[in-house]
């Protein structure tokens, strides 16, 4: 992974809000070290970065139709420090709209998005799935996550994980007091989203520090709106012999199950 520059407010040891980013202008942003990424010092974390393009999406083209999926292909580095947010409506629709949003950094991009939004429909009578339900937070003892992955975000975490958790294997709950933005609220979906990607952290298949495997993408797909607050995750992660693997969750709020989440992972062994 090229490495990139620290530019986190507070990373100099300059006061910072406890929010992930400060908004400079309509589409401009700062990132603070709340949102320091795991595998480097000077980048973001995809779980943050994605949050708060998803809002910036559902906050400049606000709609009451549901976001049913929502996918980031990471680009490149997401560097710390200023950077942009473009969103615009690819597809729209009276009940299917497709949305395109980047984070650009000049002229740079690290994040392309792509949300699909569906009209809502009552449904209620035929509803069901085949994911069991997860034991609540308090159910779960504490998980010292600062303990496995470095960096701000992970530091700014509440975690729990079940006692039986396995390498590759495990079930867990995170949540945040912190907003994505200083002084503004989180948009319902987008203040669920900007856990969601911490997955592939969560049941380490292997000692991040003899094998690296960061996920090059996330893909969202919801049943029913999630409420923010904790997430939990029903997670799988697999490796496979030629240097792929995915990190596979169910994801639910404390209501119950609400979707899937996926990861494609770059597996490499360090020091090859």
């Amino acid at each position: 992974m090229p490495t990139t520059q620290n530019l986190h407010l507070g990373h100099a040891g300059e006061p910072y809000p406890d929010a992930f980013y400060v908004r400079r202008g309509e589409t401009e942003f700062l990132s603070t070290l709340h949102a320091q990424g795991a595998w480097q010092p000077g980048e973001q974390h995809l779980a943050a970065a994605s949050g708060l393009v998803l809002a910036e999406a559902e906050r400049r083209l606000p709609s009451d139709k549901l976001v049913s999926r929502v996918s980031f292909d990471v680009l490149g580095v997401i560097h710390s420090g200023p950077f942009t947010v473009d969103v615009r409506m690819a597809r729209p629709g009276r009940s299917i709209e497709l949305i395109e949003a980047t984070m650009r950094h000049g002229d740079q991009v690290s994040i392309h998005a792509r949300i699909w939004r569906l009209a809502s429909t009552d449904t209620a009578q035929v509803q069901g799935s085949e994911w069991s339900p997860m034991p609540l937070p308090e159910e779960m003892p504490p998980l010292a996550f600062s303990s496995i992955w470095e960096g701000g975000f992970i530091a700014s975490l509440e975690a729990r994980r079940e006692t039986g958790a396995r390498p590759g294997r495990g079930r867990s709950w995170i949540r945040t007091p912190y907003p994505l933005v200083e002084g503004e609220s989180d948009p319902p979906v987008a203040g669920f989203v900007k856990l969601v990607d911490t997955a592939n952290g969560l049941a380490v298949r292997a000692d991040p520090n003899a094998v690296f495997f960061a996920n090059v993408d996330l893909s969202i797909h919801f049943t029913r709106q999630p409420e923010a607050g904790w997430v939990g995750f029903d997670t799988r992660v697999s490796f496979g012999p030629t240097g792929l693997g995915e990190t596979f969750s169910v994801l639910s709020d404390v209501r119950g199950p609400v979707g899937t989440a996926a990861q494609s992972l770059t597996v490499r062994l360090r020091g090859r």
